[in-house]
């Protein structure tokens, strides 16, 4: 643990040769996960080997436009530092102590910065010490330079104390400190060198986690942009599935009291769960994007088509009058009289309403069928009339009215898919995985394709592409399920489909997991914590 090693490397009179401490002191320095915390651990053995009252550090910014130091942690025995210190920014300019170290890359050991004559390119800032009433002496500035020499920060070390623990004042400063001596220079400069390589080591991992960060966010992006239906659905789903595995990591009693997740396991589970749908990318836009059962187009087509059967049979009547009239032809009469000539003219136009009004029906119909809801039994037999109606093309030829293919769309009892396009948005599970699995993950992410490859699998093997049960399912991937079908249910993004409240949408998951397709343990933390509230929803 990162403790043992500091506890160790603390530097007293019986705790062995410098050679011995400093070695400790690299393996604390090696053994610090986060930035800040190596930071504060480097400023804080340079103070014990030294003696010193105070100390920062200030690492160079580059990425800015000048370059700046940024000033990144300060330690004061004497003097109570407000905790927002950190962060604010100098120009990186010879005229500061620690800009001249940053630039030239030598180190300044200074006996007393107010003795300093005004003839030195760098001057001291007394701001510091007029705001904090304090008084700086002795002061040691070294540069950190990685192995190529590139100084990437600078430690600043202040009054050399005579006896370590001594607490100074305005008044005492002087006469309690010392200046530095060459030695202490030397080991500083040494300790910071090594101190640089790891800070480096640090950023690279760090410029390496914002890299994986820019991939999946860029990746959500990418999936959105092809699939503008379920915008939001990657991070609602990460968001729900992150918080149901730190609530399972919190539980301390019943199954899951022995589960516990690190936050780089979090970590895991939020980038599996932001790209369980990367898949997507694969997936023909059409399918994606497809609202209703038949695509626009068709629709348009078939529209067209009704157009052109309706000007046909007013055709075929009008000629039908013309045909009649030229092989009977009769002479005027009046109004009162019958006539059997006009009372078949008549026959032929209530004939056409009735065609018209059942080609009318036939329309409304197949926009009924059109809509992805569940049909009754009435509509669906209903639309296989549709398939005995034929009209006469421009081509003379006898077509239907609605193909084999248009019928096969409109006959999808649930939802808007056929089979074969339903095989196609399942592909995307298996793309997911294949996608991720090319991607050289660092160690403790390694699991990220496997999580999202199983987010619609079911415990009782129901469910796609692989068929898989419980055994083999991840706990993570359980959650994962939990939180897409939650959020699916809840979304309001879906043209296809309307929005469920929270209480129907827990009744869904109560009832699935009663029939053991996703973890019964889970939908309970689920519904118990009220995970939903993590999007704001209330129960």
């Amino acid at each position: 643990m990162i403790g043992d090693s500091l506890e160790k490397a603390t530097l007293s009179s019986d705790s062995g040769t410098l050679v011995d401490q400093l070695l400790e002191i690299g393996i604390a320095l090696s053994a610090s996960q986060s930035l800040e915390e190596l930071l504060h651990l480097i400023l804080t053995k340079s103070r014990q080997i030294t003696a010193s009252d105070a100390g920062t550090i200030f690492l160079v910014q580059r990425q800015t436009e000048p370059a700046v130091l940024e000033f990144k942690v300060a330690q004061n025995d004497s003097v109570a530092l407000p905790e927002q210190v950190q962060d604010s920014t100098i120009p990186l300019t010879p005229t500061s102590l620690v800009g001249y170290a940053a630039l030239t890359g030598e180190s300044l050991n200074i006996a007393d910065v107010y003795a300093l004559d005004g003839s030195e390119v760098y001057q001291f800032n007394r701001s510091f010490d007029e705001l904090f009433q304090y008084r700086t002496c002795s002061v040691l500035v070294v540069p950190m330079q990685n192995v190529n020499g590139e100084v990437i920060g600078v430690l600043q070390l202040v009054n050399r104390k005579r006896s370590p623990e001594t607490l100074l004042t305005p008044e005492t400063a002087v006469s309690l400190t010392q200046p530095y001596s060459a030695w202490e220079e030397h080991i500083v400069r040494s300790l910071a060198s090594q101190a640089a390589v790891i800070i480096e080591r640090n950023q690279l991992l760090e410029s390496i986690e914002q890299l994986f960060e820019g991939f999946v966010t860029a990746s959500v992006q990418a999936i959105e942009v092809r699939d503008p239906t379920t915008a939001g659905h990657s991070e609602r789903v990460a968001a729900l599935t992150v918080r149901l595995a730190e609530i399972t990591h919190a539980t301390s009693r019943g199954i899951f009291r022995e589960v516990s997740f690190s936050d780089r396991q979090l970590q895991e589970i939020r980038y599996a769960a932001l790209l369980h749908d990367f898949g997507k990318v694969g997936v023909p836009e059409t399918i994606l994007n497809k609202q209703k059962k038949l695509f626009p187009e068709q629709l348009e087509v078939i529209r067209q088509r009704f157009a052109l059967v309706r000007r046909t049979l007013e055709m075929e009547t009008a000629q039908a009058k013309v045909n009649y009239l030229l092989s009977h032809p009769h002479s005027p009469h009046a109004g009162e009289q019958a006539c059997s000539h006009c009372a078949f003219l008549r026959h032929l136009d209530e004939q056409l309403q009735q065609q018209l009004l059942t080609l009318e029906h036939y329309w409304q119909l197949l926009e009924q069928a059109n809509e992805p809801q569940i049909l009754d039994q009435e509509p669906l037999a209903r639309l296989q009339e549709l398939t005995q109606f034929y009209y006469r093309g421009v081509d003379g030829q006898m077509h239907p009215l609605i193909t084999a293919a248009e019928l096969e769309q409109l006959l999808v009892r649930r939802g808007n898919l056929t089979g074969e396009q339903r095989r196609l948005i399942e592909a995307h599970v298996t793309y997911t995985y294949h996608f991720l699995s090319r991607i050289p993950w660092t160690a403790h992410l390694k699991n990220v394709p496997i999580i999202a490859y199983g987010h619609h699998e079911r415990l009782d093997g129901s469910g796609y592409p692989r068929g898989i049960g419980a055994a083999e399912i991840p706990l993570q991937t359980q959650m994962l399920a939990i939180a897409d079908i939650y959020d699916a249910l809840t979304a309001k993004d879906r043209p296809y489909k309307k929005s469920l409240p929270v209480d129907a949408a827990l009744n869904i998951l109560r009832q699935e997991a009663k029939e053991f397709k996703i973890n019964p343990d889970l939908v309970a933390l689920f519904e118990q914590q009220e995970v939903f509230r993590v999007l704001g929803h209330q129960h």
